[in-house]
């Protein structure tokens, strides 16, 4: 049998080699003592290099996608947050392009290596298991394949019920007891107000939902509050959904599968969000090859998947990673929301945007601009709301989406994307009603 023993942040990262791809738990759960013994190990004199980072978005810190690191390490993230987006940009650091769940099948299938897997978890239980906490992911997949896998035993990590992992099972320990990263969302802007107004006048009592995180998700689930018997599976939530499931507007009372509990991957919010989560049997932390299968998203019924986009087109392509050519996000989990929502009894799929960006630029465009990723495509796309109402794109042909779309587009905007429409689809686009 293995003896565990605890060793130093420095200790442990020495098992890191050159060429080595190191896969990190995400999001509020970095593992940044082992990130900050690496840099040191490299600052001291260390001869390292093409060393690959791999990851969901992160918070905190991130040295191993900067350029004085050029040639030692390198980021290929699958999902890019704001700490890495100048260098992903920049060309010092590179995004992943991948589903999320498919990410844990890179790892599994061998497509991509998994030489070190640096995950922070929770304090074992009475049987030697811990759990990841906020950050079960692709992180489940990375310990399972990983030649060397690293646990930062940590008590701010909670221990959440779903996809545990033996102690035993990990090569080196260390132990910190940082606070793991929290998050508070602005309170919603009147435009976001206006807009979750529209989305939840689709979902009706009893749906399962899924959204993300942030000041729009929170204005969602504000006006969710009147609501009965919603469920929750979900890559992630946040503040917004905790309150609707201390009202008791959350129960999963309707739930086919994991009835009464909220199912979930990843999360970043309060501390109180993470409180909630500990050794609490309502809600089940799984690997998001379970999360994000279209099938079992499918499974229950009135399923309403609600993502965003940076742009959508007159045909409805919708663009979510990028901003033109820019890296801003990543794929994430849409499509796989998009999908298993379609499939579900009774479920929607609805993407949702503000009709303009902070700066006045419209988000409703005749073109996607040039090196715009769509990450929905226009076949996928159904439901489209704005602060300015709520539209079906399903069953309606290019110059119908476009007459649709220009609907719920800012009001100073329709003119020009009048213009548009009919310089694409010719005279006849003036004709075409909706209904």
């Amino acid at each position: 049998m293995k003896q565990l023993q605890y060793v130093t942040a420095g200790q442990a990262v020495m098992s890191v080699k050159s060429g080595d791809h190191i896969h990190l738990s995400s999001v509020a759960s970095v593992p940044h003592i082992l990130i900050r013994a690496l840099v040191e190990r490299v600052e001291s004199g260390d001869r390292l290099e093409n060393i690959h980072f791999h990851h969901f978005h992160t918070e905190g810190p991130a040295p191993y996608s900067e350029e004085k690191y050029a040639g030692i390490f390198f980021d290929q993230g699958f999902f890019i947050g704001p700490n890495v987006r100048a260098n992903v940009n920049a060309g010092w650091a590179d995004y992943l392009p991948v589903h999320l769940g498919e990410s844990q099948l890179l790892y599994r299938s061998g497509s991509l290596p998994c030489d070190v897997a640096m995950v922070q978890v929770s304090l074992p239980d009475e049987n030697g298991m811990v759990s990841l906490g906020t950050s079960v992911d692709a992180s489940v997949a990375a310990v399972e394949v990983a030649k060397t896998a690293i646990a930062v035993v940590n008590p701010n990590v909670p221990y959440a019920y779903g996809d545990l992992i033996p102690l035993s099972r990990f090569d080196f320990l260390v132990k910190d007891d940082t606070p793991l990263v929290t998050k508070d969302f602005a309170e919603p802007t009147p435009t976001e107000v206006l807009i979750g107004k529209n989305c939840a006048a689709l979902v009706p009592d009893g749906a399962c939902i899924q959204m993300g995180i942030g000041a729009l998700p929170n204005a969602l689930a504000a006006q969710l509050s009147d609501h009965k018997d919603l469920g929750v599976h979900t890559e992630m939530f946040a503040d917004g959904i905790l309150r609707l499931i201390k009202k008791g507007v959350v129960n999963g009372a309707n739930k086919k599968i994991d009835r009464g509990q909220v199912v979930a991957s990843f999360l970043l919010g309060s501390q109180e969000v993470y409180d909630f989560i500990d050794h609490n049997p309502s809600v089940l932390m799984k690997d998001i090859k379970y999360t994000n299968d279209p099938a079992v998203i499918s499974s229950n019924p009135s399923m309403m998947a609600i993502n965003s986009a940076t742009e959508v087109d007159l045909t409805g392509q919708i663009s979510a990673d990028s901003i033109g050519s820019r890296i801003f996000s990543g794929t994430g989990g849409q499509l796989d929301f998009v999908k298993g929502a379609v499939m579900s009894e009774g479920g929607k799929s609805v993407t949702a945007f503000a009709s303009r960006t902070n700066k006045g630029k419209n988000k409703i465009v005749g073109f996607l601009n040039p090196g715009a990723g769509v990450v929905t495509p226009r076949a996928d796309a159904h439901w489209i709301v704005t602060e300015y109402g709520a539209v079906d794109l399903f069953g309606r042909s290019l110059q119908e989406r476009a007459r649709l779309l220009i609907g719920i587009a800012h009001p100073d905007d329709r003119e020009m994307l009048e213009q548009q429409a009919f310089e694409r689809f010719g005279p006849h686009i003036r004709l075409v009603k909706t209904w």
